[in-house]
């Protein structure tokens, strides 16, 4: 006896539909699963035995065989158990029920619990995209399946509970707009009226935020470094409805999606430890997993301590940084996940932090602070936008009771700067200055004459790089977009030139 049922599968970030198949025939009782199934799938045999007995149904006393297909590509996880489960109750004859147009998902338990899995957003959109009529899904994950409109979802806590729907005994409820709660940007949400002094930080941040620039901030302990870092969240703009489905895709398949939220409205802002491991970083494992970089797709990653975080860790970020995206080989498949973030680092200027302080001496031999400086690579710093110093506030500044503007107030300039971007930016697939190509750099950094010879001055003085040259009329073009100016100017050059001097000066000491 043969039986079929559809499911939905996972690859990378990728969804894939997958037909379950159930055969049974004569022999001694065996059972196999084939189709490339991992241990988790493998096991899953376990789990259905027990799923059914302890349901009131009959186990078949067979061969009996189930094959997911398509059978090259890896199956994993135990999202499964409840399509095998349906497929041999179905092969049995113990379920009579026409399942054409339905698709199952869930881990099943030993008592005929359906648990919660991880990935089911992508799922229920491929389902959609498959023109599936009905997908049903766990009960604790039916609020990120109320995201996908155009098919009905129904959430299901038993076995017994989703055949009784199936048989026609008692209707389970689909999803609704009820079930639907979007994760909004929190209101205690640090702000930088916090902030006290720190003025050209506070504008460096400010242009980063409007062009989506990745940023280096050097200064001493206590400066506020991770204080502005952490503020930085609140001034970026509202996600789009496609960028929170990309951030929820990631979460949701990485298990970190928080309980009872649909839809991730808030940027995320991830801060590693300097201890990570490469592969924490870039993502991996024996299963690969989207990391740290792909878990602040659309939002901040903040490194702070940079020069800590080891070599191999920092160099991974190169390509990254560049592509918006970053690539996992290995001997079965190769992963690719989104890693489009605003990179924010932190670094003292030396061991000790005092280099360059007002009052407090650098107790650091001779070199220190260069060697120090060193750890992070020349390649790595091109390709950090913006270098800017932070320092030391003083006791005037700090006491001081005037009013420092709120983050609300530097959120609108910023809005009104991405909106010029995206207007500019139209039909391109890129929403900021900060991702433009060589050929759009050159097209929409239209100079005037003057600023052209202080653009040259500098770049001959600093010694840029090609890519520090396209950082540096990108960064202008953000500031001109401050100043809803269409044309970049002198002003705009030297401004955004002081951004990338600073690191050149520690580096030459």
């Amino acid at each position: 006896m043969f039986s079929r049922v559809t499911s939905i599968g996972l690859f990378g970030l990728e969804s894939y539909r997958v037909d379950v198949e159930a055969d049974l025939s004569g022999g001694l009782p065996r059972f196999d699963v084939v189709g490339l199934p991992d241990a988790a799938v493998s096991e899953s045999r376990e789990r259905v035995r027990a799923a059914i007995h302890n349901s009131g149904f009959d186990f078949p006393v067979s061969r009996v065989t189930i094959n997911l297909a398509p059978a090259d590509i890896k199956k994993e996880g135990p999202v499964y158990d409840l399509p095998i489960m349906i497929a041999l109750l179905k092969a049995t004859g113990q379920l009579r029920v026409n399942t054409d147009g339905c698709a199952f998902i869930g881990e099943l338990s030993l008592s005929g619990e359906i648990h919660k899995i991880n990935g089911v957003l992508p799922m229920v959109i491929r389902a959609q995209k498959e023109s599936i009529e009905k997908i049903f899904v766990p009960y604790d994950n039916r609020r990120e399946s109320a995201v996908v409109k155009g098919i009905e979802v129904y959430p299901v806590k038993t076995v017994k509970e989703l055949l009784d729907h199936l048989n026609g005994i008692k209707e389970i409820e689909p999803v609704t707009e009820e079930d639907y709660i979007e994760m909004l940007t929190p209101l205690g949400l640090p702000d930088f009226s916090d902030v006290k002094g720190q003025y050209q930080p506070k504008r460096a941040l400010e242009v980063a935020a409007a062009g989506g620039h990745n940023v280096l901030m050097i200064g001493p302990p206590g400066s506020g470094k991770s204080m502005l870092a952490k503020r930085i969240p609140s001034i970026l703009p509202d996600m789009t409805f496609d960028e929170s489905l990309e951030t929820t895709n990631i979460y949701s398949i990485s298990g970190k999606l928080p309980d009872g939220i649909s839809l991730m409205k808030a940027r995320p802002f991830r801060s590693p430890h300097h201890t990570i491991s490469p592969a924490g970083l870039s993502g991996g494992g024996t299963v690969p997993r989207p990391g740290e970089i792909s878990l602040a797709h659309n939002g901040v990653l903040f490194l702070d301590e940079l020069p800590e975080f080891s070599r191999s860790s920092m160099e991974i970020l190169r390509q990254p940084i560049e592509d918006g995206k970053i690539t996992i080989a290995r001997v079965a498949a190769t992963y690719s996940y989104p890693c489009s973030v605003m990179l924010v680092a932190a670094m003292n200027p030396c061991p000790c932090g005092n280099f360059g302080h007002p009052t407090k001496p650098c107790t650091c031999p001779k070199g220190a602070p260069a060697r120090y400086l060193s750890k992070v690579s020349g390649p790595l710093l091109d390709r950090l936008d913006i270098h800017i110093e932070v320092p030391a506030v003083n006791y005037d500044e700090l006491s001081s009771t005037v009013n420092e503007e709120c983050s609300a107030d530097i959120k609108k300039r910023v809005n009104a700067a991405r909106k010029l971007q995206q207007q500019r930016l139209e039909n391109t697939g890129i929403s900021c200055n900060a991702k433009m190509t060589a050929s759009l750099t050159r097209k929409h950094c239209q100079i005037t004459e003057e600023a052209s010879k202080v653009l040259k001055a500098s770049f001959e003085s600093l010694g840029l790089s090609a890519r520090a040259y396209d950082k540096v009329l990108r960064v202008s073009r953000t500031i001109a977009d401050l100043e809803n100016d269409e044309i970049i100017n002198s002003e705009h050059i030297l401004e955004a030139v002081q951004y990338r001097s600073l690191d050149r000066k520690f580096w030459k000491t």
